[in-house]
């Protein structure tokens, strides 16, 4: 059997990450593909309960070490439980948010990225994703999006400076690895971020189509 693949979407805050996610599955899913959607922190049930502790308000203060290591043991807990078993069935996987987050939230934060990069190692087995989709939006925008929706998200109550510099990191680990990376326009509308992220993807299947 083939396996599957991993997509993976990034971005900050209120940047539309979910929305894609969503569309996309659901275009995948009309080619005929298996496809799973997922996200982090989260994704499996341990999981799932460590995104409550990460990301609920009444842990304001939290040390970005901490924010790092429990991130990193859902992360194992949701490769093994869900990403894994899905590619090694050929499905393919949509992660909303994935090991380039750690780095962006917590590597800006200042916790180094050699042991950010071990934490990663360890949780997946070493995989990295086939393709990462950063959905780029100024700050303030996202900002605007996020807390209109209402969400008890305390990463989302940090300053607009806190918030430039996770979107500077993430625009640093796209540059670093442009095979792996496509940047989209996070300010356009659904539809057209949706198209962007479709031509993306038919560009990346024909290099892996290429490399077997």
């Amino acid at each position: 059997m083939t396996r599957g693949r991993l997509i993976t979407l990034e971005g900050g805050e209120g940047a539309g990450k979910s929305t894609l996610a969503a569309r996309l599955c659901a275009a995948l899913t009309a080619e005929g593909l298996a496809v799973l959607q997922t996200r982090e922190p989260g994704g499996s049930p341990l999981a799932e309960a460590l995104r409550g502790i990460v990301l609920h308000s009444w842990n304001e203060g939290m040390a970005p070490q901490t924010e790092a290591l429990i991130i990193s043991a859902a992360r194992a807990a949701h490769w093994r439980a869900t990403i894994a078993p899905a590619l090694a069935a050929g499905q393919w996987v949509i992660c909303d948010r994935f090991i380039d987050s750690t780095t962006a939230y917590q590597g800006s934060a200042g916790v180094p990225q050699g042991l950010l990069d071990a934490l990663a190692q360890l949780a997946t087995d070493g995989q990295r994703p086939d393709l990462t989709l950063l959905v780029d939006l100024d700050p303030a925008v996202g900002l605007a999006r996020a807390r209109q929706r209402g969400d008890d998200n305390r990463f989302e109550a940090a300053d607009l400076a806190r918030h430039q510099a996770i979107r500077d990191a993430f625009r640093v680990a796209a540059a670093a690895e442009p095979q792996r990376f496509r940047v989209l326009d996070g300010s356009l509308p659904p539809q057209a971020v949706l198209t962007a992220a479709l031509a993306a993807l038919a560009d990346a299947r024909q290099g892996w189509t290429a490399h077997g």
